[in-house]
């Protein structure tokens, strides 16, 4: 894939690396790809890093070829709701991994994007900006390249609808309780005084039949966050048993990644991108008699 930009005025007689840093480029990209023959040009023709830049010139950029990836095609049908050329969206299903959590571990959204890959003729390792747990539905935001995967990191925010047990009073609140890794276990968390700060916002938008619906965004990105926090007020998420929630009503914990908003390399605008309700969920609503109110 080839980057193109164009040198403004402003920087006229600056550095190439700079301009290239400022244009989103990592480091560790300017140094791999300026070693590649045609790596980067100036008004078609090879150039430096150290290149003092005219306003008006054009610079062509090659991104280096995609590395090898060891994860297995699976030919698994990926709903993809948003897609360019640096950055795809697609809405994981409740009990689907997004990557292999052990060597030879099957059934993954990686998978699938490989297989996709495969058959269009463009084979890319899958490179998810944000990940959610195996029994949690919604969006996945992945890079398609090098270069997109750091900006997409640093400009994105998610929102989530959680069903919670018990009945929290209606307005907002913030939960700010730090978190770790649960003793004696590698797969639980808990909050606790030595562990990361953590922060999620939260809105109720309804409240009967015993439970609470939840719009939460994690401000911060630990491990089982939401469910974490939530188990620590004393309201855990409808079928969530890891954390205390009851199976009698869902067989998986009831927290859907329902939107995701982020700048995509090249638009000015940022992309929202939203996943229609699952069918448990929505059942399990219209059971409770809870409307699916908008986030």
């Amino acid at each position: 894939m080839r980057l193109t930009f164009v040198v403004g005025e402003n920087w006229q007689g600056r550095r190439l690396s700079d301009f290239l840093r400022r244009q989103g480029m990592t480091g560790g990209l300017i140094r791999t790809v300026k070693y590649l023959p045609g790596g980067i040009t100036a008004d078609g023709e090879p150039a430096h890093t150290n290149l003092q830049l005219r306003a008006g010139q054009r610079i062509v950029v090659t991104l280096p070829p995609e590395p090898e990836t060891s994860v297995p095609a699976e030919e698994i049908p990926l709903e993809i709701l948003y897609e360019d050329a640096f950055a795809v969206v697609i809405n994981k299903p409740a009990g689907l991994l997004v990557h292999p959590s052990a060597p030879g571990c099957t059934g993954t959204l990686a998978g699938g994007w490989r297989y996709l890959m495969e058959q269009r003729g463009t084979p890319c390792p899958f490179r998810p900006v944000n990940r959610i747990d195996r029994n949690t539905s919604g969006l996945v935001l992945a890079a398609k390249n090098s270069f997109a995967a750091p900006l997409l990191a640093a400009h994105f925010q998610k929102v989530y609808r959680a069903l919670a047990e018990g009945e929290l009073p209606v307005g907002e609140g913030s939960i700010c309780l730090p978190i770790q890794r649960a003793e004696g276990s590698i797969i639980c968390r808990r909050t606790g005084n030595e562990g990361k700060p953590s922060r999620t916002d939260y809105r109720v938008l309804a409240v009967g039949g015993g439970h609470t619906l939840i719009r939460a965004v994690p401000v911060t990105g630990r491990t089982h966050q939401i469910r974490v926090h939530f188990a620590a007020l004393g309201h855990p998420l409808a079928g969530d048993d890891l954390y205390g929630g009851s199976r009698a009503l869902i067989g998986r914990q009831a927290l859907h990644a329902e939107r995701i908003t982020f700048l995509s390399p090249g638009k000015e605008q940022p992309v929202t991108v939203d996943a229609p309700l699952p069918q448990d969920f929505a059942a399990l609503l219209d059971l409770l008699g809870l409307p699916a109110v908008s986030l």
